[in-house]
């Protein structure tokens, strides 16, 4: 087995760039391939079945490029496309190769963040409607009540980079209110979306400070470091040379003009 298989890292759009900049930084010895879906994106209003489909296209485009192990870094897509793929695809097409996606590592370390164990979610409406989270949660935590809160306004915001803007506090607040009308004991919010974390300096001036924020990043790049230490045999075939590559299915000058913005450093893309 050669040592060249870069890891892939998958998103709709920008925000899967979030979770990959921490993934880098914790591991900055691989090579990667960041995809973003940009020419279809938003995911999160289309139904399951679209959303497999456009996931299962670029996952196995990444294949093609020589990805083994590619990382769902999609809340949508993890949600609503990860467990066909894992159960059907893979093993009828690509027996060697692993998907991985953010929930289940977020959910498997939540229970650390709360104590009154009232926990609060904020997603796309496909997020939430999938009830991924409140399974997920249930499995690991079961005496951990989820109250879910879809924000539909925060993708699009973020996206045409008003996010910080004075326009963005009415969306901002509205949907806060809305998941702390669910319950006053939530004391952990997780951002469900990996676009959100951009929006964690209004979210900060908006939230009670005894509610602890919870960003996704660093959560996912320490669930991948545990898993290439419990599987060596997919870890030795990663190449290794700190090199990333962009691309996008849209237009690479405006994914470039707008992906430092997630990425935190000026990069540039090639057309899918």
């Amino acid at each position: 087995m050669k040592n060249t298989s870069p890891i892939g890292i998958f998103d709709s759009g920008y925000g899967g760039l979030t979770v990959f900049k921490s993934i880098a930084e914790q591991l900055p010895q691989y090579n990667y391939i960041y995809l973003g879906d940009n020419a279809r994106s938003p995911y999160g209003d289309h139904s399951f079945d679209t959303i497999y489909q456009y996931t299962l296209e670029c996952v196995e485009w990444l294949f093609a490029k020589g990805c083994k192990l590619v990382i769902l870094a999609c809340n949508t897509a993890s949600a609503k496309a990860l467990r066909t793929i894992q159960q059907k695809d893979l093993p009828a097409k690509y027996p060697d190769r692993r998907v991985l996606g953010v929930i289940r590592p977020t959910a498997e370390v939540i229970g650390r963040y709360t104590r009154s164990n009232q926990v609060g979610v904020m997603g796309t409406r496909g997020t939430v409607n999938s009830q991924s989270y409140l399974l997920e949660i249930n499995k690991f935590y079961p005496g951990i009540q989820v109250h879910q809160q879809s924000c539909p306004m925060w993708v699009p915001l973020i996206e045409n980079n008003e996010h910080l803007q004075a326009g963005a506090d009415f969306f901002v607040q509205e949907y806060c209110n809305a998941l702390l009308q669910q319950s006053s004991d939530i004391d952990c919010v997780l951002l469900a979306c990996t676009h959100y974390p951009l929006l964690l300096p209004k979210l900060k001036t908006v939230l009670p400070e005894s509610i602890t924020i919870l960003s996704q990043g660093e959560i996912v790049a320490k669930s991948l470091m545990d898993y290439l230490d419990r599987h060596p045999e997919m870890e030795m075939q990663l190449g290794k040379g700190g090199e990333k590559f962009f691309y996008t299915s849209g237009d690479p000058t405006a994914f470039d003009a707008h992906a430092s913005i997630f990425f935190g450093a000026e990069l540039e893309s090639c057309k899918m």
